[in-house]
């Protein structure tokens, strides 16, 4: 097995959603990351759009980091096979081995936990606790009523408009590779 790059840290859904085009889409970003030799750091799940970008990733031949709770050993379905597996007692622990694991963070679709991921690495970006990469993938403008309430927040005077600047929102995989080329690059 080849020696990775850098890790990815990628926060996304549990579930699958509605649209089959999303499976599709984190099936692509995880043949994506093997492809560019970019560790997949994840929620360690075998099911939803989690899933399916590990599932890709190993099929490609990447290397997968994954990171679960053990409440969550069953609702998830644990993916086992992974290169590594880290088993942890709590939700901010999960998000901090992610974190702390991760060269960069991509935020594909997803619910409640995906937009608690996002933002608490955001607002670690915010108050100045890291200068990682934080990229969001915005396909089918999935993303776009997320970035009409963070402009929002920032036109109310309840965040700088600086806060923009501290994740990249990138339309589809391929742009995606190239502004997380771009950014591990120099980082």
């Amino acid at each position: 097995m080849t020696a990775f790059t850098a890790s990815v840290c990628l926060f996304c859904g549990a579930r699958a959603g509605h649209d089959p085009r999303l499976a599709e889409i984190a099936r692509e970003t995880g043949a994506m990351l093997a492809r560019e030799n970019w560790r997949l750091v994840y929620g360690a799940g075998d099911v939803g759009l989690m899933g399916a970008v590990a599932q890709a990733t190993q099929a490609a031949g990447g290397q997968t980091f994954g990171v679960i709770p053990q409440h969550l050993m069953r609702r998830e379905v644990a993916r086992r096979d992974l290169s590594t597996l880290v088993v942890t007692e709590t939700m901010h622990e999960r998000k901090k081995v992610m974190f702390t694991n991760s060269d960069a963070i991509v935020v594909l679709p997803g619910g409640a936990g995906t937009l608690d991921e996002f933002f608490e690495v955001l607002t670690w970006a915010q108050i100045g606790l890291h200068r990682k990469p934080v990229f969001l993938l915005d396909v089918q403008g999935f993303w776009q009523p997320l970035l009409a309430l963070i402009d929002h927040v920032v036109e109310q005077g309840f965040a700088e408009p600086s806060l923009r600047s501290l994740f990249t929102a990138a339309s589809d995989i391929p742009t995606l590779a190239q502004v997380l080329r771009s950014q591990l690059a120099t980082s």
